[in-house]
């Protein structure tokens, strides 16, 4: 069975990286940094880390506008540049985008070298920086783009969680949220009791919900059948990040996904999968923290055709990952295009 990378939580995650960096004695360190990373997170990590080695610094812009070919294009040049060679390791030290992104260059640079993702933002504490996959954007189209590559390692410290403000706290946490409605109902209980803005409990809920992904990834690396539940608010959601990103409208990744969960529990209703109770639970807690932003008809050409690019869809047919109930996701779901356009119009009620 498939053993995906060892995730370490706090301390001992620092403990980790340097026992590995001195067992493999790397040519060099790359550490790739945002422009906030670089001045709020590396401070922190640097401090902790024990090497000789060469270290390099390189600077991404943030933002999900800049993760795409081109860039990835100047980071080959900018490790070509610093003589960066297959002994070397890279450290990506940032949010989603920059795990993202920093694993699919580590992985193509070379035909691969090694990495490690310290995750800095809640969305890629839970979900973006664990689990192999890498990827970039095409145009405004959702991580095209990519391999599957591991990490060596993914450190998950909650001290970065302080250098973030409530807007990325609340996108990381629809990740969190997801785990929980397509594996687990016991933690969608505890999460009810759980403050997204409160980081001492986000900090003690962490390795669970990670332990959720970790599981999935181990049963199915390569997203062929159980991994797909691992989507649930995706299709939807990132098909109108799409459509936000290119109209220049500012919406985080958790915020689509929030809004993508909502029109995916009600498709999940309509189907008679989920009943009617638990869609109104999940539709409560889900608009108590989020807000459905405003789209209208004149958007429905763009966000079907960014949905028929979904990597999930077979044989021309729109597949969806659903809800069979609260803690358990059910997959490969084929939905019609009227019902797909009543849950668009159930958003927009929504956002009135």
């Amino acid at each position: 069975m498939f053993k995906p990378e060892t995730v370490y939580f706090e301390n001992e995650g620092i403990k980790k990286l340097n026992e590995y960096v001195q067992e493999i004695n790397p040519s060099k360190i790359i550490i790739l940094v945002d422009e906030n990373t670089h001045k709020y997170c590396y401070p922190k990590f640097i401090t902790d880390l024990e090497t000789d080695s060469t270290i390099e610094i390189i600077e991404v812009e943030s933002g999900e506008i800049h993760k795409n070919i081109q860039t990835c294009y100047q980071l080959w040049l900018s490790l070509s540049d610093v003589g960066a060679d297959r002994k070397t390791l890279m450290i990506n030290l940032g949010g989603g985008v920059v795990t993202d992104m920093g694993s699919f260059v580590a992985s193509t640079y070379m035909r691969g070298i090694k990495f490690i993702n310290i995750p800095t933002t809640l969305l890629s504490m839970s979900d973006a920086s664990v689990g192999g996959k890498t990827g970039v954007d095409l145009d405004s189209l959702k991580n095209l783009v990519g391999t599957f590559s591991l990490a060596e390692m993914v450190l998950v410290h909650s001290q970065f969680l302080e250098t973030l403000d409530e807007v990325q706290l609340k996108s990381g946490f629809a990740e969190v949220i997801k785990h929980a409605l397509i594996a687990d109902k016991n933690q969608w209980e505890e999460l009810k009791s759980i403050d997204y803005k409160n980081i001492n409990q986000l900090k003690d809920f962490l390795p669970k919900t990670v332990s959720i992904k970790a599981d999935i990834v181990t049963q199915d690396y390569k997203e062929q059948n159980i991994r797909k539940n691992l989507n649930f608010g995706h299709t939807i959601g990132h098909a109108l990040e799409s459509m936000y990103l290119q109209s220049g409208t500012t919406v985080f990744h958790g915020e689509a996904v929030a809004m993508g969960m909502l029109a995916e529990s009600y498709i999940s209703k309509e189907l008679e999968l989920l009943s009617e109770e638990e869609f109104k639970e999940i539709e409560k807690y889900i608009l108590n923290i989020y807000t459905v932003y405003p789209f209208s008809e004149d958007d429905f050409e763009f966000i079907f055709s960014a949905m028929r690019k979904d990597k999930k869809n077979e044989n021309n047919d729109f597949r969806f990952s659903l809800l069979e109930k609260i803690g358990k996701g059910v997959y490969n779901q084929k939905v019609s295009e009227k019902l797909i356009l009543a849950s668009f119009y159930y958003l927009i009620d929504l956002g009135k």
